[in-house]
Order: structure tokens, then sequence, then C-alpha cells
């Protein structure tokens, strides 16, 4: 029996999609695909590019139609094809922050107009209402009130995430999708945003599905990882697990990428990952 603490917010089974890239050309983009987010969590989906793991999220989220098996979020189906009420009730369930902060941001309109869209769409306020809720919004993600009237031009791309994270939220999503949201960002500033995730995990009681293909950043803020590589989950685990102890070669070859405190190209060992995952 499944208990409180390890219900499914996002349930996936059997997912597969392949593109069609020219004259009886096709890429495999994702071959059997299960996993499921236990509400509360934060599942982290690591791979290089093109190992399925940003279609594995835009089907979620219902932007790519899977070509067989099945997406829930929150208890309901996901379908690629809705009609405007189910894309309104979806937009409630899950949200999606992508990497570059700038594709939801208007240039010439002040961030705010971004959040306040969100709000015009899911709520009943008036025009004071959704400015004084943008306000408790920004404050939220670590933005002063100052920066509602700013053109994105004047913000920062760590100041720009932070306006997309409070885009986000104005929906009072269950589920917040991220899709390689740190990875055009610094050092610093990445440290920063995934500390602030994790607060609005806790205080929001936000499930979250983390796309990247650094392994540095895992650690931080997720609780289970999946491994993928052509478009197939090789492993999973605990991020403890599988950072520490990874079985598949893959994984280890990844890990012996990365680079960490003290870290030297282990050529020797990587090359000899790399003929064991061909063979």
């Amino acid at each position: 029996m499944t208990t409180a603490a390890h219900t499914p917010e996002i349930t996936v089974e059997a997912l597969t999609k392949t593109f069609h890239t020219g004259a009886k050309q096709h890429v495999k983009a994702l071959d059997n695909v299960t996993l499921s987010v236990d509400k509360g969590s934060c599942l982290a989906v690591v791979g290089e590019s093109g190992s399925g793991k940003t279609t594995l999220a835009r089907i979620i989220v219902g932007l790519e139609k899977p070509d067989s098996g099945r997406v829930s979020v929150s208890g309901e189906p996901v379908a690629a094809r809705a009609n405007r009420r189910e894309l309104r009730r979806r937009a409630r369930d899950i949200q999606m922050v992508f990497q570059d902060p700038q594709s939801s941001l208007n240039r010439r309109l002040p961030v705010r107009v971004a959040v306040d869209e969100v709000l015009k769409a899911h709520s009943h306020l008036s025009r004071a209402e959704r400015r004084a809720r943008c306000i408790e919004l920004f404050t939220l993600v670590g933005l002063e009130e100052r920066f509602l009237d700013a053109l994105p031009s004047e913000l920062s791309g760590g100041q720009k995430q932070r306006v997309a994270i409070a885009r986000a939220l104005a929906a009072n999503p269950a589920v917040i999708v991220l899709d390689e949201s740190v990875a055009a960002l610094d050092v610093t500033v990445q440290a920063q945003i995934l500390e602030l995730l994790a607060e609005l995990r806790q205080s929001q009681n936000l499930t979250y599905l983390f796309i990247t293909h650094d392994l540095s950043v895992v650690q931080m803020i997720a609780d289970q990882v999946v491994v993928m590589r052509r478009g197939q989950i090789v492993e999973r685990g605990t991020t403890a697990e599988v950072l520490t102890n990874p079985q598949h070669p893959y994984t280890q070859l990844l890990l012996a990428c990365a680079p960490r405190p003290g870290w030297k190209p282990q050529r020797g060992m990587i090359q000899k990952l790399r003929e064991e995952i061909a063979s």
C-alpha cells in the first residue's frame, strides 16, 4: 500500500518517442521510459546532450506528444492535444522553468508583466491585487519591489531566472520542471538559485523534476537520480547511491569527466569506460 509520504506526483509509464529527421531517417529519443516522482521530492534526470532528458520533460508538461505510453501529473493524465480548459487546469498542476529566462520575458516590457499575465489567466484578482501579489512573489524569490518595473536588459542572468521562477509560482503549481535552469549561470549564482529552489520546495510544498547534464549540481538539490543514455534509463537510485557508488559504466564515465576540486583528467580510466560502453 502506498503511503501518503510516497504518493507519486508524476507518473511516467512505458514512454516512447521517435523523431523523423529525413527520408527514412529517425532518432529514438525515448525508449520505454518508466519513472515516478514522489510528492514533495526532487528527481534529477541526468544525461549528455541527446540522451532524451529534455524530450521527457517536454512530454511531461504536454509540449510534445509521445508515440506510446502514459503520463499523469497530480493524478490527472497529460495529453499533448488539449482544449483551453484542459491547458488552464494543467498549468495549475505543472509549470516549466527553462535554461534561458529571456524566453519568457518581453524585452520591451517591465518584467512584472510576465508574472502579471499568469495571474490574469489563473486568478480573479483586481489590478491592484495582482500588483500586490507580484510584490509577494518577487519577495519570495529574493527580488526587491524596485525590480517590478525594470526591463529585462536591466537585470542580470540570475535576476532574470528569479523572475522566471516567480512566473512559474504565480500559477500555484504542484510541480515545477526545471530544464537546465542553472546551466547558463556562473557558479556562485548557480549556488544561490539552487539554494532558493530548495527553500521554495519546502515552503511551497513543491515537487521538482530537475533536468541537467551537470552531476555537480545534483547533490545540492535532488533526492533521487535517474541517468539516461540514448533514450533509455541506465541507472536510478538515491542521490547518495548514484554519486558515490555508480553501477553503470556510463554513470561512472559521467562522474569521471565531471570537474571538481582537485580533479585531474583520468584519461586511462575514461578511455576504458568508453570502450566498455561501446562494447
